[in-house]
């Protein structure tokens, strides 16, 4: 197995901070993958990873999309993310959430934190106390709440770009949407797509997710492993990532795939090629799941839902760009997307070298 060094080098990670604490039983992960646009912001996922190393991996892979993802969606930040080893049906405690919140303080603002998958606005505001840098706290404290809906929001208004580009029409209505997870993003997801008149069809771990939602939405359940078989125009990731794949990939009838998990390609390049030898249009995580992170980002400034929804609205604009890249190029959107993302953060890097440099020279004739 590679070092943490080499690994942290395969993606040019900044930082990686590793948190344990024998008290309050807290192992974690803290992964600053770039402040070049600014301090690394990302959520706090906890989740019981089988070892360490699949827990590291994921927050490298995890804290590069943040960067990615602040890039396009036109925030002053850098990328980071944290995980938390543990089960967060039973595992999570005040005191566990308070330390992982002084390690984030040890870092002095160069990781912002919030909620992911696994964790809670109750949870941040534990972490809250132990430092102000946490977003994504409750609106009775100043905050913005709960991030999913936002981010949902931003998928669905996606979603509509994904089909003027790849049906020929922005509109939803009588489509069919595969959605794979119904926690906190899915749930919302289902929801504008359902006010929409869009045919469901939905699955996930939790039986009473599944149920919840065929009641409300009227939507069809299926097997956990049924979906990616499932006849419908649209496939919506919204639970874990890696789950287009060597074998899920070819089962797929979809002519979509547009989601709000992260990093849904298991291998970006690989997978990101064989996508579109396919021919279904791939609407690249972080472009179009960016809205939550605008969301919680806002809080930084002072949070201001009008600004908020407006800014989330230009994520279909993002997409058109990528999309028009990708095709103007011949490259995989995935890799259309990331060439939009390190081009603002080249520029940006490229302007602070331009500044320091007339500093140096203004030092250097006094």
């Amino acid at each position: 197995m590679s070092s943490l060094f080499e690994r942290m080098a395969v993606r040019e990670h900044e930082q990686v901070v590793l948190c344990r604490d024998g008290g309050s039983g807290l192992k974690a992960v803290i992964a600053i993958h770039s402040t070049v646009l600014g301090p690394a912001l990302g959520g706090c996922r906890m989740w019981p990873y089988a070892n360490e190393g699949e827990a590291i991996e994921d927050v490298l892979r995890l804290s590069r999309g943040m960067t990615y993802k602040a890039a396009v969606a036109g925030l002053n930040l850098g990328g980071g993310k944290a995980v938390i080893i543990g089960d967060s049906r039973n595992q999570k405690t005040e005191t566990l959430f308070r330390t992982f919140g002084r390690f984030v303080h040890s870092l002095s603002g160069r990781y912002i934190t919030a909620e992911d998958v696994g964790t809670t606005v109750h949870d941040i505001e534990w972490v809250r106390m132990e430092t102000p840098y946490a977003t994504g706290i409750s609106q009775g404290m100043g905050g913005s709440g709960d991030p999913s809906p936002m981010t949902a929001w931003g998928v669905y208004k996606g979603m509509k770009a994904c089909t003027e580009k790849a049906l020929g029409t922005a509109s939803l209505s009588g489509l069919r949407v595969a959605i794979q997870g119904l926690g906190n993003t899915g749930y919302h997801l289902a929801r504008y797509l359902s006010a929409d008149r869009v045919k469901l069809v939905v699955t996930d771990i939790d039986p009473a997710r599944v149920d919840r939602v065929a009641k409300e939405f009227n939507a069809e359940p299926v097997a956990e492993d049924a979906i990616y078989d499932v006849d419908a125009e649209m496939f919506a990731p919204c639970a874990l990532g890696a789950v287009v794949n060597d074998a899920t990939l070819p089962r797929m009838k979809f002519k979509i795939i547009a989601g709000t998990a992260n990093n849904v390609l298991e291998d970006e390049d690989r997978h990101g090629q064989a996508v579109k030898k396919r021919g279904i249009l791939y609407a690249p995580d972080f472009v179009i799941n960016c809205g939550g992170l605008i969301n919680v980002a806002s809080e930084l400034e002072g949070y201001n839902v009008d600004k908020v929804r407006r800014q989330i609205d230009n994520v279909a604009g993002t997409l058109h760009e990528v999309f028009a890249v990708s095709e103007r190029e011949g490259i995989p959107t995935i890799e259309a997307a990331n060439r939009v993302a390190e081009q603002r953060i080249e520029q940006v890097a490229r302007l602070g070298r331009m500044w320091m440099g007339g500093r140096t020279r203004g030092r250097t004739r006094g």
